[in-house]
């Protein structure tokens, strides 16, 4: 056993682990973070994306070790005062979403894509989320959803023109995964 020491979603831990457990084991079997998705186990999906010191890894593929020592953000972590991010904000009403298991790692790469380019375009949007697999959406909705999240955040208008408008029944839309 190994100890290590990482703060998770603002909170410090400090635990044993074996030196081959993965990242997204820890936080979803040690931490209860299971809003952390296991996906594949191989890096293909991006279901399981955390930011770790702020950059955005799948943690399928980082070692609860590599963590210690560092800050590790989860879905659960990226609401504030019980207010959603404005990703999240967007995936919902955006409708970013269908069946929410790629969710919580969608919205992990987005948030990270829009720390770096603040005002993508639709192909920066789908560039910086190519790494996260969604088998449920033509990823349109998606990319509005990022687009209107980045206006939110820059603090532009609503009707900035990045956005066209999506139809979404609101009675049958999903709850917002990561919701605190």
């Amino acid at each position: 056993m190994t100890r290590i020491s990482v703060r998770v979603d603002g909170a410090s831990y400090q635990d044993d682990v074996e030196p081959r457990t993965l990242l997204v084991h820890y936080l979803r079997e040690q931490l209860g973070k299971v809003g952390t998705v296991v996906g594949c186990d191989t890096s293909n999906c991006g279901a399981c994306t955390v930011h770790l010191d702020g950059e955005a890894v799948k943690s399928c593929t980082v070692l609860a070790v590599q963590a210690d020592g560092a800050e590790v953000t989860t879905i659960e972590g990226v609401s504030r005062g019980g207010e959603l991010h404005p990703v999240q904000k967007a995936f919902h009403e955006m409708h970013g979403l269908q069946c929410g298991f790629c969710t919580p790692g969608m919205i992990m790469a987005s948030i990270d894509l829009l720390q770096d380019n603040p005002d993508p375009s639709d192909d920066e949007v789908r560039e910086g989320i190519e790494g996260n697999l969604c088998r449920c959406t033509g990823y349109q909705n998606i990319v509005r959803a990022v687009q209107l999240a980045a206006g939110e955040m820059r603090g532009a208008p609503a009707s900035d023109g990045h956005v066209a408008p999506a139809v979404v029944d609101t009675a049958a839309a999903p709850h917002v995964v990561g919701q605190a």
